[in-house]
């Protein structure tokens, strides 16, 4: 069926010519007319004898009315009507472009037309170091950062689509990539906070909000803070002795404030610091009463951002949004896609803490709410994979509830994918439990950790590694072969799933077979399986390459393919180790030799498979430089 748009079409006529070829959506002076009037109010999509209407507040709203459309042609309705209330004035993303992974700007065009359709409105980029700034030619160096001209196209193209980008930067700590260069000696408190109070500090912060708010049409920024856990403790300490943290940290907001203000700029801040600073036991949020004085002192204008996404009970967020709106009314609510977990999303934890987190928020009152996607420890998974958990936003922006059916049809109207091959990714995580709500990620330290060594073996002794990964290979290559423009997920999925139905178990299998003096089984592993896991593995790392040069910029590949490097090393070491013994050039291999021990303890190490989410502890346990 053809349409032919007519009404208010001002400012949207490009973005609907743009998502019109997305949604395979045909257009036509002869075709039918859809009628577009914008007026405050609900988004509204009818079609029926007398025609097609959409009508709409926001351009926003109109796209993601565009995806009903398209969806309900694309199912012969004839007949509809659909209305849905704005549950929020701010829905949307913040995608990490800082821990190796840099999206191209490709992706980020990408990632807006999906937002445009899912009727989101607002993308941060977070950037630490990753944006030139003209008189620091260090900050970002060889780190993929963006130039202006590139942020300033995805603020053009969101645009487009009624989004708004804001820039998103530290100002404080989280800032190591940036000050490991000589020219920031002066700078640094400790090797990733910012030396409070020195005039340095503050022309290097106005350089920095000067480049990063440029590109954007947005007056908002926000300028982090969050986690500066030694503040003060420092360099700082040394040059000025011990200072009330609080104080320290009211000081340089106000000093950084003020510089938004001189660019005409609206700060936000995450809010963990204050809470931190006040809790004895140093929690996040729990246990601590902020004094009155230090509330009180908090400088004006800068929004606090409540960001939470580790509670599964909406009580919790009702309360700690209470707490937050003791330090200033206009909060922000900033939860998360659980995609810094190591390998895979663990949509267990995703689900659960945005079903709950998005109600109290819809019961108290928040009307301004983010999904962050971490990259923690290199960004080991693909952004992309992470879609459902922007769906799952987007749906709860229109919805008082979300079931997870009208999740799953909506999902397939806005993205073209079936849902349940992106949640069975879910499954890399799942060993033996129904939801892994623990956050356990077993297959990041089963890919990574040394098979001579073998420092998580203990947990999986007992499990049926081969069986698992063996039966999610075969899923996710049918998924890859489905998938069209995303096949590059999956298939990078199947690999790693290939790879773990050997890897995952190897090392149980090793130690059995060298505590038991079982030559022979040794030999096969050395001969038969330890080649074939090498190939397994050059295949995963040839496909992770290929979905992070479909992503990201080149800068940061190197982190993993370092990763893969030592595995395929490590494999020939254990080869040859293995060869030594059985031909007698060595009495014994000392690494198998050692008792295994659990990795998080003896007296809690049957409780639970782990969550260890740094590459250094669990590829070695001595020191990596």
């Amino acid at each position: 069926m053809k349409l032919h748009f007519t009404g208010d079409l001002r400012n949207i006529c490009a973005g609907l010519e743009i998502l019109g070829k997305r949604l395979g959506l045909q257009f036509g002076a002869e075709g039918k007319e859809v009628t577009v009037t914008k007026r405050q109010g609900d988004l509204e999509v009818k079609a029926g004898k007398s025609g097609i209407s959409i009508q709409y507040q926001e351009s926003a709203h109109f796209y993601r009315a565009l995806g009903h459309l398209a969806e309900r042609i694309g199912n012969g309705c004839e007949e509809f009507h659909i209305t849905e209330t704005q549950r929020f004035k701010t829905n949307g993303i913040m995608a990490d472009c800082s821990r190796n992974a840099v999206l191209s700007v490709e992706s980020v065009k990408d990632i807006i037309e999906l937002m445009a359709v899912m009727g989101l409105n607002m993308l941060m980029l977070y950037t630490e170091d990753t944006y030139e700034i003209e008189p620091y030619p260090y900050f970002g160096y060889m780190r993929g950062r963006y130039t202006f001209e590139e942020l300033k196209e995805c603020d053009d193209y969101a645009d487009l689509f009624g989004i708004s980008i804001i820039p998103c930067i530290q100002t404080l700590a989280h800032l190591s990539a940036a000050l490991k260069w000589d020219y920031a000696d002066g700078m640094r408190d400790t090797d990733d906070i910012l030396l409070a109070g020195e005039p340095d500090v503050y022309d290097f912060i106005e350089e920095m909000i000067k480049a990063a708010s440029a590109p954007f049409r947005s007056k908002r920024i926000h300028i982090g803070m969050d986690e500066a856990h030694f503040i003060g403790l420092g360099k700082y300490l040394s040059k000025n002795g011990y200072k009330n943290r609080f104080g320290i940290m009211n000081g340089h907001l106000e000093k950084v404030c003020a510089i938004a203000r001189k660019y005409a700029l609206e700060p936000m801040i995450w809010s963990d610091m204050y809470f931190r600073l006040a809790s004895k036991a140093g929690d996040y949020y729990d246990n601590a009463e902020i004094p009155q004085n230090v509330r009180d002192s908090i400088p004006k204008g800068a929004q606090m951002v409540y960001w939470d996404y580790y509670h599964t009970a909406e009580e919790g967020y009702k309360r700690l949004i209470k707490r937050h709106r003791e330090l200033g009314p206009a909060m922000l609510f900033a939860g998360g896609i659980w995609t810094w977990n190591g390998i895979s999303v663990n949509y267990d934890m995703t689900f659960a803490a945005t079903n709950a987190a998005l109600k109290a928020c819809k019961d108290e009152g928040v009307d301004e709410v983010f999904a962050t996607m971490w990259g923690d420890n290199g960004a080991e998974t693909n952004i992309f994979a992470a879609l459902p958990g922007m769906q799952l936003f987007a749906e709860h922006g229109y919805s008082q509830a979300v079931d997870n059916e009208t999740l799953k049809t909506r999902f397939k109207a806005c993205t073209g994918q079936n849902m349940n091959d992106f949640l069975k990714l879910n499954d890399f995580d799942r060993l033996g439990q129904e939801i892994n709500t623990a956050a356990s990620n077993p297959s990041k330290w089963l890919l990574w950790q040394d098979i001579l060594i073998g420092l998580f073996d203990r947990h999986v002794e007992n499990i049926d590694l081969q069986g698992h990964y063996t039966s999610l290979a075969v899923y996710m290559k049918d998924a890859a072969a489905s998938s069209g423009r995303y096949g590059f997920i999956f298939e990078a999925a199947q690999k790693l799933a290939q790879a773990l139905s050997i890897k995952a178990g190897i090392g149980v299998r090793l130690k059995t077979a060298y505590d038991a003096n079982d030559k022979a089984e040794l030999a096969r592993i050395s001969n038969d399986i330890l080649p074939m896991l090498r190939g397994f593995m050059e295949e995963l790392r040839l496909a992770y390459m290929r979905q992070w040069f479909a992503t990201n910029k080149p800068f940061g590949w190197e982190v993993l393919d370092m990763r893969f490097g030592g595995i395929l090393t490590r494999i020939d070491t254990a080869i040859c180790r293995i060869n030594q013994f059985l031909t007698g050039e060595i009495n014994g291999i000392p690494e198998l030799t050692e008792k295994r021990l659990y990795f998080n303890g003896e007296d809690k190490g049957k409780r639970a498979v782990p969550r260890v989410n740094n590459y250094s502890r669990i590829a070695s346990a001595s020191v990596m430089m």
